[in-house]
């Protein structure tokens, strides 16, 4: 049985469950009622919300705000310094907080606006605005983002982005 690695000043709010092999970092606050699956790791000086959802294999990179009510997916990775918000017209008492779905990666930056779901394995480029649906196996970049290519002209680029990098190694 693996246990969770937990580093320093976490607030952890009530009735908080947090899976297997969870790697929680220093400085980080998490909601009442939140649950984080097996084997997520959360950076530090994260703020995550009350009755959030985090799936299992998530990475939660440093600095990101996870409003209350968010759900994450299963391998969802999340690069530093990006916000999910959840209230389109603060303070408003109807929260329409976005949903992230299994595989998406989410780059640095990126602010994710309320009422928006991105889909499985879809990916946002750093620095991006979403502020409507993103489709599955899609890639979107840009303020509003906005289709930049396909999942696959994705994975060719970084093939030969990775080829070039390891010949000069």
């Amino acid at each position: 049985m693996q246990t969770s690695k937990r580093g320093v000043g976490i607030i952890e709010g009530a009735n908080v469950k947090i899976g297997e092999g969870c790697a929680i970092w220093n400085y980080v606050i998490i909601g009442d009622e939140t649950r984080i699956g097996d084997n997520t790791i959360i950076g530090s000086f994260v703020d995550i919300g009350k009755n959030v959802t985090l799936g299992k294999n998530c990475n939660i990179q440093a600095h990101v705000t996870i409003s209350n009510g968010c759900i994450l997916g299963n391998n969802v990775f999340i690069a530093p310094n990006s916000s999910l918000l959840n209230d389109k017209y603060p303070k408003s008492q109807f929260m329409t907080p976005p949903v992230i779905k299994d595989g998406a990666i989410i780059g640095g930056g990126v602010t994710i606006l309320p009422n928006v779901t991105v889909g499985e394995n879809a990916i946002v480029g750093g620095g991006s605005v979403v502020t409507k649906n993103v489709p599955p196996y899609t890639v979107v970049a840009g303020c509003p983002a906005k289709k930049v290519m396909s999942i696959e002209e994705f994975g060719n680029k970084r093939e030969v982005f990775l080829a070039d990098k390891q010949k000069v190694h």
